[in-house]
């Protein structure tokens, strides 16, 4: 009955790619000084849910390659460690909002069973 809740899905969701986000951010970070590595990114969540299924998400889907307008380094490399830090922190917050939603949801079920 309780299964198929909109909110639990988009809950898991969101959590899901701030997950491939971080990766994808701490991939960049390690690649800070290679020569010729570009900097990746994925789509935002909501160009995501918008665009896959919502029974069906998959974050690991999401990673493409960013192109950005800064200055390369001598080496090529596009990796902005300001950046990156940056976007690491809005990741953090879409997990923690993600965490509050389903903390949220689950205590409106339990309430609506009489168990909150």
């Amino acid at each position: 009955m309780y299964a198929g809740l909109k909110v639990f899905r988009m809950a898991y969701a969101l959590a899901a790619h701030a997950g491939e986000r971080q990766a994808v951010i701490a991939q960049n970070i390690a690649n800070a000084d290679t020569p010729g590595y570009r900097a990746k990114d994925i789509q935002s969540f909501a160009e995501a849910w918008r665009t896959q299924p919502a029974s069906g998400f998959d974050a690991a889907s999401l990673r493409s390659e960013v192109a950005r307008d800064v200055d390369m380094d001598p080496n090529r490399n596009t990796v902005s460690l300001e950046l990156e830090m940056m976007k690491s922190v809005e990741v953090r917050q879409e997990h923690d909002r993600a965490l509050a939603i389903y903390r949220s949801a689950l205590n409106i079920l339990r309430t609506s069973l009489g168990r909150g």
